[in-house]
């Protein structure tokens, strides 16, 4: 077994779990890379199905079936935490479901788990935000489970939109301006932040655009997630120009 240290990953290596269908946590988990940290996708096996309200529990049961064949995909790289890519999974059954599947994967994985779940709200009470507007890809039973969580974690959710985006992949083609025009509709006087979740879906640029124009915390859910990962590795080096919570906290 070696106990060397890694040649680019010497302050952390951290693995990431998503669907094979998912092209979008790499590269805005990569653009977020300090220095001595490395990312390590794991990816678990689902098709590129249409998903309906009629299918769609079966989608997130597909998803569900994989994640630990992919997180064994990332320990064997000898990773020191794992973020768990799938947003859906880390918001469903509310806070009580999110705890018993950080558990299992940890006790799985025998390293420290981050959900997206848990980033966003760690992010938002980093800002003070209580109210809040919320942005997804999902279907409405998706949305649902998002929305509950962050009312059971304590925040007001203000307004959601779901985009309803037809199967995986098409999430990822969701373009830039419609997510730039969807969060400037999600914002008003009576919200303290913007959300962004689906990991698959390419918020994290128009979010740090969003937080100069609208003067207010726009959270995208890879962002957070990488930030709280190295936070919790001690790691506190701040970063420009990817969004205010890399840059303040």
């Amino acid at each position: 077994m070696s106990t060397g240290t890694d040649a680019l990953g010497y302050r952390q290596k951290i693995g990431v779990v998503v669907p094979s269908t998912n092209t979008i946590v790499q590269p805005e988990t990569d653009a977020v890379r300090l220095p001595g940290v490395t990312y390590h996708i794991g990816r678990i096996p689902i098709s590129n199905k249409k998903i309906s309200t009629d299918n769609f529990l079966d989608h997130v049961a597909a998803m569900r079936a994989g994640i630990e064949t992919a997180t064994d995909q990332v320990i064997s790289a000898g990773v020191d935490r794992l973020i768990m890519g799938v947003a859906l999974e880390a918001f469903w059954g509310g806070l009580e479901g999110s705890e018993d599947l950080k558990a299992k994967l940890a006790t799985h994985a025998g390293v420290p788990v981050i959900l997206g779940s848990d980033a966003v709200a760690e992010g938002l009470r980093a800002f003070g935000a209580k109210s809040i507007a919320v942005l997804t890809p999902h279907m409405p039973k998706g949305d649902e489970q998002v929305r509950n969580w962050l009312e059971e974690a304590g925040f007001t959710v203000r307004r959601l939109t779901g985009l309803q985006c037809a199967s995986p992949r098409e999430i990822a083609e969701v373009p830039e301006a419609r997510i730039r025009s969807a969060l400037q509709d999600l914002d008003g006087d009576d919200v303290d932040a913007l959300v962004q979740v689906g990991t698959n879906l390419a918020g994290a640029g128009v979010c740090a655009e969003a937080e100069r124009l609208l003067g207010k915390p726009a959270l995208s859910i890879n962002t957070v997630s990488a930030w709280s990962a190295v936070r919790s590795a001690g790691i506190a080096d701040r970063l420009r120009g990817r969004g205010r919570i890399f840059e303040e906290h």
